[in-house]
């Protein structure tokens, strides 16, 4: 509903600026050049769309062989000691414990679809112990806040947005994007303890996130000393080795679990052909927007708006062009994605805006749609504390973005 509005709003007020320039300031060619977007963007989004079948069939495939290879469940039982205390009024043998963990680990390896229905199904398991059905029980809460917060290993659909976007090296933004989401994460798991009154100085509690604070730490300490050259190279080599060895370990679990690796890797493949062909209209119809709205100098007004409050408040203006889509990530992850894709377009996919965009979109996650779906699924009403902790979140993650964006690449 909110991108339906949004998409709306695109067309009307660019309509009214265009009218504008051409009544009062005698803009003629201001419509020609609407309509000529309407068919320029129409014509990208779909060429993006289809470059995207054949990184995605191959990402996919290998994500398919990582959950029959059991990566997921490994990946659940490294988290659960930490988890099980940031749950503490679920009973201790509820089964909403297992797909919590099941939904947390398929976020961090990019599963999407596999996040969503076992989050479903968390969702539905804690609703049974909940005593008010209406009201949104604190266990329901920071499982919603820590999928808002986008926590993510492994940004696959970035990286293949920015190589049909033509960047050099798509992985350069991995590390990036995986420090701003950590500080996204952790300022959303904070938010929620200080409102449910989680003890976050229990040993294992401090374990985790201490250990993962240092390591963030200890890397964002290093970089800030280190040359733009060594900081490129180590980000270069860093993702490119991560990536590689999750491929090669992926294949290397599946043999060891003896589950046929070719056939599985078909599987997710196609599961990658569909989701590809599937998102060509809603790309299309996203890229249409915001082409016509830049078409009608109305995406020029808004970020000569910002980078006039950025001047006023002694702040660069260089991560302007990539706000938009900052803006937009908490209401509408295909309206986040259109903003991403223009900016790359507009600006250039290794430009700092465009590199910017990309941290973006990967260092949060859609919080009002996710809200919406896991909420609407349990028909919760009152949401209590889950949108302002999803908004903390959100705004850390943002500002993390910024300055490791001018830290790795300005």
């Amino acid at each position: 509903m909110v991108l339906n509005y949004i998409w709306i709003s695109f067309f009307l007020v660019a309509f009214a600026v265009a009218l504008v320039k051409l009544l009062f300031f005698g803009d003629a060619g201001v419509f020609s050049s609407l309509v000529q977007a309407t068919f320029d963007a129409s014509g990208s989004g779909f060429k993006i769309a289809l470059g995207l079948t054949g990184v995605l069939s191959l990402w996919m495939g290998i994500m398919k062989i990582g959950e029959r290879g059991g990566a997921v469940r490994l990946l659940s039982r490294v988290i659960a000691p930490l988890f099980r205390r940031l749950f503490p009024g679920l009973p201790e043998d509820s089964p909403a414990y297992g797909s919590i963990m099941m939904n947390l680990a398929a976020n961090m390896l990019g599963l999407d679809n596999a996040a969503t229905s076992v989050g479903l199904k968390a969702m539905q398991q804690m609703q049974e112990v909940n005593p008010d059905k209406e009201r949104a029980s604190n266990a329901q809460i920071m499982l919603l806040v820590l999928n808002t917060s986008g926590l993510t290993l492994i940004p696959v659909s970035i990286m293949v947005y920015r190589a049909e976007c033509g960047a050099t090296n798509p992985a350069d933004i991995f590390l990036p994007i995986l420090l701003a989401t950590y500080f996204s994460t952790l300022a959303g798991l904070v938010a929620v303890a200080l409102y449910q009154r989680i003890n976050l100085l229990h040993p294992v509690v401090l374990a985790y996130i201490g250990g993962g604070s240092l390591l963030v730490g200890g890397a964002i300490w290093y970089l800030s000393g280190a040359g733009r050259a060594e900081i490129e190279a180590l980000s270069s080599v860093s993702s490119g080795v991560i990536l590689f060895s999750v491929i090669v370990g992926f294949i290397a679990a599946g043999i060891w679990k003896r589950i046929n690796v070719y056939d599985a890797f078909i599987e997710g493949a196609k599961e990658g052909f569909l989701v590809a062909v599937k998102i060509i209209p809603y790309l299309v119809a996203i890229l249409v927007g915001i082409a016509v709205f830049r078409a009608a100098g109305c995406m020029e007004m808004l970020e000569t708006a910002l980078a006039w409050a950025c001047r006023q408040m002694g702040w660069g203006t260089e991560a302007i062009p990539a706000l938009p889509t900052a803006l937009m990530k908490p209401l509408s992850g295909s309206g986040a994605r259109g903003m991403m894709i223009d900016t790359m377009n507009t600006f250039g996919a290794d430009s700092f805006a465009g590199r910017l965009a990309a941290i973006f979109q990967g260092a949060t996650d859609t919080t009002f749609y996710i809200i919406a779906v896991y909420f609407g699924a349990v028909n919760i009403k009152n949401t209590r504390h889950a949108i302002p902790c999803g908004l903390i979140a959100d705004l850390a993650g943002v500002v993390a973005a910024i300055f490791i964006a001018y830290l790795f690449f300005f």
